[in-house]
């Protein structure tokens, strides 16, 4: 068992958090890093006991055209600074992970100035890929070099040079002696070379016990980088995706088949992949904005937290939080925030309250970490499941229609159940209990004796009836409303039984497995042409024709190819 086994993540964009300026100037240190501080408080409150940050080191702009791989970025602050921030999360008991920008470098890094400079006499003339002196660019260096996505900015790093991998495992043994970081995420790691990959897992298994490598992967075959030879973990980009089209579709079929699909694929055991799930990041739009429905943010964050894998929030979501695309800058989904208009949230926040409430559930209920998975009950508006380790063993069910559900369950043990959330107590009956399920939400379900070991008071009174219909409050005018009324419902199936209620739900609608299967699989193109245009926006400008590209293109595996291109 390692630390990032029972990792609850919390990730940090610094340069955004805290304000920096868009540019460097490199005129001077600005000692911003210390505000994060008082933010450990709130990260461990919540329930999260580890951090990814990044970028941290010093750049051009966004972060990833890196300069210096052992210089905390000026805007940041020092490398005092950084130190401080990792001791201090460490006394909190919190793990921390450095983001790797490993697969390119910035025009002002000393390896591409000295290429500059000394053109083919250059001993750095290698470390670039196909650089090429017979041609040119827009900075008319005077030659041409590989990039990535397209972008001159970001210089393509020779991989499978030797002194560029040397150079690269030296950065990661100092960042571990001088900061003490606890692993690393690597960016592009779906465009990194395997053999680079291997020497910096080597590198992981010498510097320190259960340093984590976690690799930013889009789509395709997660065990080809996850196993005992390269990474431990990647981006869970297939759920990410399913978790909020399979709310705004009312169709849970692709949650579940997205999540048993990624299951056989470790094997269908619970250590097989252990995959870094998320809802939202630094480059995708804030869940709270493009959940259609802003009451199925509890039945989504209910999901992120018991499916199996490694759950992850982003900073700010965890507020409810707006964040959109927008046509020339991801800034919207990289905001500067004041903890101080935040300071009551657990009490007044009904999503920071859910949020909370389930850290200190993930944390008391070993199966959410090491439990196998079986589904239970699936139809498009309702999805059970459940996850059993020894004897540790966890019922979760959500709900995404309008109206409550009555669902029957199988249960282990005798007595009583304790629903998590809503604090319900339920009777064993036959091995079975059966729960009602409130209309947009859901909850986890422990026999009752599991139930009352279960932490944080607070953050249970404050989410036992979660005020999904009421305001939610952010600051800097990210005020939302929740929708109080939707279409009605056109499920549930036989399994499921109507919960008194004022107003009935409509007749079952009975979906073929044929059905459920071309929804999964739209599903997967819808994702994979998002990739993309996520991928073309960091390049720059995109313009209305690329975009009737990308949605006409609905091939598979010519989506995978095109992804692989950047």
């Amino acid at each position: 068992m390692a630390w990032y086994d029972e990792a609850v993540f919390y990730h940090i964009y610094p340069l955004g958090l805290l304000g920096a300026p868009k540019e460097n100037r490199y005129d001077g240190v600005t000692h911003r890093l210390p505000e994060l501080d008082p933010w450990i408080d709130h990260i461990k409150a919540i329930g999260c006991n580890a951090i990814y940050i990044g970028p941290l080191f010093e750049s051009e702009g966004h972060g990833y055209e890196t300069t210096d791989y052992r210089k905390l970025d000026s805007r940041l602050g020092d490398n005092n600074d950084l130190k401080k921030f990792v001791k201090n999360c460490h006394k909190a008991g919190v793990n921390v992970i450095f983001d790797g920008v490993f697969n390119h470098t910035g025009r002002t890094f000393f390896a591409f100035q000295d290429l500059k400079e000394n053109r083919e006499g250059s001993r750095y003339r290698d470390w670039y890929c196909n650089v090429n002196f017979w041609g040119n660019n827009e900075y008319n260096d005077g030659f041409s070099y590989d990039n990535w996505g397209g972008y001159n900015l970001l210089v393509k790093l020779n991989q499978r040079n030797p002194e560029v991998r040397d150079y690269i495992c030296d950065v990661i043994r100092f960042w571990v002696s001088e900061f003490d970081i606890d692993g690393i995420r690597l960016d592009a790691a779906d465009v990194l070379d395997f053999d680079f990959m291997k020497a910096l897992r080597g590198v992981a298994n010498e510097v320190k016990p259960d340093f984590w490598l976690m690799g930013e992967v889009i789509h395709g075959d997660y065990s080809r980088w996850v196993n005992e030879g390269t990474l431990h973990s990647v981006t869970n980009y297939n759920l990410h995706k399913a978790l909020y089209s399979g709310h705004n579709d009312h169709n849970y079929f692709e949650i579940a088949h997205t999540v048993k699909r990624l299951y056989e694929m470790g094997g269908n055991r619970p250590d097989g992949l252990k995959l870094y799930n998320f809802t939202d990041n630094h480059d995708v739009e804030r869940i709270y904005t493009k959940l259609a429905n802003k009451a199925h943010m509890t039945p989504v964050n209910i999901l992120l937290y018991t499916l199996p894998g490694i759950p992850s929030i982003y900073y700010g979501s965890e507020f409810g939080i707006e964040g959109r695309k927008e046509k020339y800058s991801d800034d919207s989904l990289r905001p500067a925030l004041n903890l101080n208009d935040y300071k009551n949230a657990i009490e007044d926040n009904p999503i920071t309250a859910v949020i909370a409430r389930l850290g200190a559930i993930r944390h008391s209920i070993p199966a959410l970490s090491y439990g196998e998975y079986r589904e239970l009950v699936l139809t498009n508006r309702q999805y059970a499941f459940s996850r059993k380790s020894g004897d540790s063993y966890c019922l979760t069910a959500v709900n995404n229609d309008d109206n409550p559900c009555q669902l029957t369950l199988p249960a282990e043990g005798e007595g009583t159940y304790t629903g998590l959330l809503s604090q319900k107590t339920v009777p064993v009956q036959s091995g079975q209990i059966t729960v009602d399920i409130d209309a947009n939400s859901g909850d986890i379900w422990v026999n009752s004796d599991c139930a009352a070991s279960v932490g944080s008071p607070k953050a249970a009174k404050a989410a036992k009836t979660p005020k999904t219909h009421a305001k939610v409050k952010p600051a800097d005018n990210n005020t939302a409303e929740v929708p109080k009324e939707e279409p009605k419902a056109e499920t549930p199936a036989d399994t499921i039984k109507e919960a008194p209620t004022e107003t009935k739900a409509e007749a079952p609608v009975d979906i073929s497995e044929n059905e459920s299967r071309g929804s999964y699989e739209d599903g997967i193109i819808r994702g994979l042409q998002e990739a993309i245009i996520a991928r073309m926006e960091k390049n720059g400008p995109v313009t209305d024709q690329m975009r009737r590209d990308v949605d006409a293109n609905t091939h598979h595996d010519s989506l995978i190819n095109w992804i692989k291109s950047f």
